[in-house]
């Protein structure tokens, strides 16, 4: 490739650390994609015969062929993606091979595909995310009535619904879809036709290419463009705050298949079991969804590091951009996959829940409103008040409600009968009725707003 400039070739090691195809080779549909563009460019513009033009194309399409059948090549003398391609295509079309790298480095060829691929792997991402969104609407729906103990600091706090909590998390995938989706805007122009890093002498039409690709235009410096990994690095942050999403549902998973707790049940499909204690059923593949998290995380940085002081243009730490990408990418797929399998299986055992709510003086808040409400007590007060049936609640071991009239009365007299309507965990959470609030009405209101946003998404 440069052995005009070279007497002699690579040392054994700088063949090994220099060669990309053990994992660029990843890039060959995307890489042939681009050359096809480029060469139909080529023709149409003058650049090469209509001969060469067919031929090129021809020979691409059977590099492709065997790709397809028989995977790539990892010859290391070769390198890379680009070189192991113009190399195949040698063999099938003879001398015109070398004409397809005219106008062209293999600089904006690698920007290019990387985009391409990186593309590719928004659309999928957000696709799963999409049928994880479903599935957390249908179990919302089924227990938009199922009352259970929201919590603070992993201590009862309210009442809400397990529907209410579970579109919680349909709400972070909708913020992960968007950031997914800027990402994939902000990197649809193409680098090809920047050559090395000033672009080319030759008449090139970068925005035909552009558009052959799907584009919404070429890239407008030709510098930036071969040296620019941004659209890696959006592809790893979102996919790190995704996969911070994910791992807090999975470990609320976990805690509550625990047996203190006993909300859920993890099906057989999402769950193992122990080789000594049989008795066992471990939550396995959410405690996994919770360990990649780590790792996507680790990706992010990494790349992060790459890319960090690197001089404009290209260096050769760039080629360091794609293993973590990769890596992020079968990671989150997992992972999402995983967790969508687990919310459409899991046995919610809403009773379980309804216990632990009322268990847990949950309605406190209820009564500090109601004296607010109904008796014109500032609040700070109405708190301390509440406090104090708290405690004698407390002491005796029985549920707020359970207090007798005349008990409360002692703690304030303003207090009548009437409390009692908000006492309990229904009322609590049918109270709930602001905006965004728990109340089952609410809940259902933001389960049908969620999936008309849905429907609209598949027209």
């Amino acid at each position: 490739m440069w052995g005009g400039r070279f007497a002699e070739g690579p040392a054994a090691v700088m063949r090994e650390i220099n060669a990309s195809i053990p994992f660029d080779k990843a890039l060959w549909r995307q890489d042939v994609a681009g050359s096809k563009a480029h060469v139909a460019m080529l023709g149409a513009q003058g650049i090469l015969s209509a001969e060469d033009v067919a031929t090129i194309d021809a020979g691409l399409d059977a590099v492709a062929a065997d790709y397809e059948r028989d995977g790539v090549a990892e010859d290391l003398a070769l390198e890379d993606i680009h070189m192991q391609t113009e190399a195949r295509l040698a063999e099938k079309i003879g001398a015109a091979a070398g004409r397809l790298h005219t106008a062209r480095s293999r600089n904006d060829q690698v920007a290019t595909d990387f985009r391409l691929w990186v593309r590719d792997a928004l659309s999928e991402i957000d696709a799963a995310l999409g049928a994880l969104q479903d599935a957390l609407i249908d179990r919302a729906e089924e227990h938009a009535d199922s009352v259970m103990p929201g919590f603070t600091h992993l201590q009862s706090a309210q009442p809400v619904t397990l529907g209410h909590h579970l579109m919680a998390y349909h709400e972070m995938i909708a913020r992960d879809r968007s950031r997914f989706a800027d990402a994939r805007a902000r990197l649809n122009e193409c680098p090809l036709g920047s050559a090395a890093l000033a672009g080319t002498g030759f008449p090139i039409d970068r925005e035909a290419t552009a558009a052959a690709l799907g584009f919404d235009r070429p890239t407008r410096n030709s510098l930036d463009a071969v040296s620019d990994r941004d659209f890696a690095l959006d592809y790893l942050m979102a996919a790190t705050q995704c996969a911070l999403h994910l791992s807090r549902l999975a470990e609320e998973f976990i805690i509550w298949a625990s047996q203190p707790f006993g909300f859920v049940a993890l099906s057989d499909q999402w769950s193992t079991g122990s080789s000594i204690m049989p008795q066992k059923r471990n939550p396995d593949a959410a405690e996994l969804v919770r360990g990649h998290a780590g790792r996507i995380a680790g990706c992010m940085t990494a790349l992060t590091m790459t890319m960090k002081g690197l001089p404009l243009a290209y260096s050769k730490d760039m080629q360091d951009d794609k293993p973590p990408v990769f890596e992020a990418h079968g990671l989150i797929g997992l992972s999402i996959a995983a967790m969508t399998g687990m919310v459409e299986t899991a046995t919610f055992r809403a009773p379980w829940m309804r216990a632990a709510a009322e268990a847990g003086f949950s309605t406190a808040t209820d009564l500090a409103d109601w004296l607010v409400r109904e008796a014109g007590v500032p609040f700070r007060e109405a708190h301390h008040v509440t406090g104090r049936a708290v405690k004698l609640a407390e002491e005796r071991g029985i549920a707020l409600d359970a207090l007798p009239l005349d008990d409360l009365k002692q703690i304030d007299a303003r207090i009548d009968e009437r409390v009692y309507s908000v006492l309990s965990v229904d009322a609590s959470v049918a109270s709930r009725t602001s905006f965004g609030g728990t109340a089952p009405a609410r809940v259902r209101e933001a389960i049908a707003a969620a999936r008309a946003v849905r429907e609209g998404e598949r027209r």
